[in-house]
């Protein structure tokens, strides 16, 4: 969050060109002719006779550019270098805090001005939140927004990011106060097994963000309007009903003033749930691969990879919570004897928490980005049987090249990819193609 804004100094003297910006943006946006791209199939990927499946995932490949790909290929692996930066810049401004003895002196004002130990913690980490906000600052604009802009990925001026960055930095300062501070009562109650009632905390916090959050507070960030009647709408319903999502609301986002990157999804739960597009897959897609979008989309919500990814994060958090138990006494008393905290317990110690726990995650990257993929493989397949739609798919994973490196190594795609590569997907959707060429006759049958 703290890597969408610029200071709160900054932020009141810019005030009237927020207002400008906000003024620009007034009124409902405008959609497009949906699904008028055409379908181009490139000659090597036609369907007939000859139809081979890796010269026709070649020649789906070969439709990015040689510099378009270059281009993807430096802005996807210059996230590696980011997550590591971001790994070492959290633990650097964590030693700072505890070093300094800032997070001690923000406990104590805390405690001199509430009176109340859970308000306390509440405002000590509202402070923490904005805190760091301010000290990664320089870092979340370069990262945020040149290099956005530098790679042509970003739709936004300065202030209308900002803007955004505002409203997700007060989400931020809501959330994490109020969590991390019944984490920390938790802990202070629960002193031998807070681990694992602290897990059940955030995953119930993380579902609340992951089940209601696209629905209730995306409508921060963008305007939503319900999709214009006609076939597309029509399908899209139809399939969701054919598929078991209790739906009947399409409704569509202007994404595209923050970037041109497509995008859907299946949210909600309990009466709630909705189904939503982005106006850049309606207008830039042709409509063979909007469905088979909205397939995936709604393969994700039919297989219950929402629930199945609680558990396994949930699983994740445990061992976290495991890990900093195992590690922050052991830390507090070999180089924590100036930090002014005295144990797990007390909310001054709150950097070094953050400092193990993002250690651990970021051990585990490779672990989650594994289960989150093998889900999206999931999705895939099960969009190209509730929408046969192959070149629908290859198209879309091109889409996707923009900013997605095409073809990875093995170990690469492992360690990195929490999606499947362009690359295997397209070779995916040719597979499938050649069986309903097999099916249909034009392709020999199997030995």
């Amino acid at each position: 969050m703290h890597r969408c804004l610029i200071t709160l100094i900054s932020i009141f003297a810019l005030s009237s060109q927020f207002a400008f910006a906000e003024e620009a943006t007034d009124g409902p946006p405008t959609l497009g002719e949906i699904g008028a791209t055409p379908l181009v199939i490139p000659p090597g990927a036609a369907a007939g006779p000859d139809f081979d499946v890796d010269v026709a995932t070649e020649a789906w490949l070969a439709t990015l550019p040689p510099e378009a790909a270059e281009r993807s290929d430096a802005y996807f692996e210059g996230d590696y270098w980011i997550q590591v930066w971001d790994f070492l810049i959290s633990v650097l401004m964590a030693w700072v805090l505890l070093h300094f003895g800032l997070s001690a002196r923000f406990r104590d004002w805390g405690e001199r001005v509430t009176g109340s130990r859970y308000i306390n913690d509440a405002a000590y980490l509202a402070i923490y939140t904005l805190v760091t906000f301010v000290i990664l600052l320089p870092v979340g604009i370069y990262w945020g927004f040149v290099r956005e802009h530098a790679y042509g990925l970003s739709n936004q001026s300065f202030a209308e990011w900002m803007v955004d960055g505002f409203k997700g930095l007060a989400i931020s300062v809501v959330f994490t106060s109020l969590g991390a501070a019944l984490l920390y009562l938790v802990i202070r109650k629960l002193a031998r097994t807070w681990w694992a009632w602290g897990a059940g905390l955030m995953v119930s916090m993380l579902a609340f963000g992951m089940l209601i959050g696209p629905v209730y507070l995306a409508p921060m960030f963008n305007q939503f309007q319900p999709l214009p009647d006609g076939p597309m709408r029509q399908q899209i319903l139809s399939m969701a009903h054919a598929n078991g999502v209790p739906a009947d609301d399409v409704v569509w986002s202007d994404a595209s003033r923050q970037t041109d990157r497509i995008s859907a999804n299946v949210s909600g739960f309990a009466g709630t749930t909705r189904i939503t597009l982005n106006d850049n897959l309606l207008e830039r897609s042709p409509a063979a691969s909007i469905r088979l979008v909205m397939g995936h989309e709604m393969g994700h919500y039919a297989l219950n990879h929402t629930y199945e990814i609680l558990i396994d994060i949930g699983l994740i958090i445990i061992g976290g919570f495991l890990f900093v138990n195992w590690g922050f006494e052991r830390v507090r008393q070999r180089w924590g004897a100036d930090w002014g905290v005295s144990g797990i317990g007390d909310v001054a110690g709150y950097p070094l928490f953050m400092a193990l726990i993002t250690t651990w995650f970021f051990l585990m990257t490779p672990v989650i980005n594994s289960m989150i993929r093998s889900n999206e493989i999931e999705a895939d397949r099960f969009s190209l049987n509730a929408a046969p739609e192959p070149d629908g798919m290859a198209f879309v994973a091109m889409q996707l090249a923009e900013y997605r490196k095409i073809r990875p190594g093995y170990w690469e795609e492992i360690l990195f990819f929490d999606h499947p590569s362009g690359y295997n997907r397209v070779h995916m959707a040719m597979q499938y193609k050649a069986e309903m060429l097999r099916q249909q006759g034009v392709l020999p049958p199997l030995d």
